[in-house]
């Protein structure tokens, strides 16, 4: 078992980290220049990411995992008759999601479900679009989570996210790195050549782009639709 520090534990915890990444999320001007020191990523690419969301139509089926505090359901409108699972393992999590999706006026398209992203409590072919941003590095096995996501995605289906890559001197550097995977905030996380290569593998082929210490990465699942 990892070694856990009061307040900095697994995602399965309640890090202190994550009000820290939701505020600064939520606030471009101030956020945006943390996020810019730390990442450096212009942060308005995040919320881009998140604009997958609005462009389906009525009777879409969405997961968002990690849904972390809920940053993805920004790009959620009220009244698009969209049903969103937002998924996370630690249950303060899906409190703030359900938090942020009440602020937001789409809590009556958002579902919380408590699960691990290696075993999606989701059937085959589910998703229309499958959204996971700034999480595939937290997992312990990416490949097994990307799997899992693929798994869950229909034909045709888009997955949109954003990943802490390997090979940047941030993560590999950085003395925060090295304490957050001694305390299970980060795993062992991949290249952008290796994203590429996991989500191929799936049968969901991507496009990767790098921003600084981070990658953004869109693909469609093979097959009829």
């Amino acid at each position: 078992m990892r070694a856990r520090l009061p307040g900095l534990g697994g995602w399965d915890d309640r890090p202190l980290w994550a009000p820290v990444y939701d505020w600064v999320v939520e606030h471009p001007r101030a956020g945006g220049a943390v996020w810019a020191v730390g990442m450096r990523s212009d942060l308005s690419r995040l919320h881009a990411a998140t604009e997958e969301v609005g462009r389906l139509p009525a009777g879409s089926r969405v997961l968002d995992v990690p849904c972390g505090g809920g940053v993805a359901l920004r790009g959620l409108r009220p009244d698009r008759g969209v049903a969103y699972d937002a998924v996370d393992i630690a249950e303060p999590m899906l409190a703030r999601t359900r938090a942020a999706a009440r602020r937001r006026g789409v809590a009556d398209q958002v579902r919380t479900r408590r699960g691990d992203v290696a075993a999606l409590p989701a059937a085959d072919a589910s998703y229309d679009l499958v959204v996971s941003l700034t999480g595939l590095h937290c997992f312990p096995d990416p490949a097994a989570a990307v799997a899992e996501m693929a798994r869950v995605l229909r034909p045709g289906g888009v997955v949109v996210g954003s990943t802490v890559v390997r090979g940047d001197a941030l993560p590999r550097r950085a003395a925060w790195g090295a304490a957050a995977r001694a305390t299970g905030l980060l795993g062992p996380g991949v290249s952008a050549r290796g994203l590429s290569r996991l989500w191929a593998d799936a049968g969901v082929p991507v496009t990767v782009t790098r921003t600084g210490a981070l990658a953004y990465f869109r693909g469609v699942r093979e097959g009829a639709g």
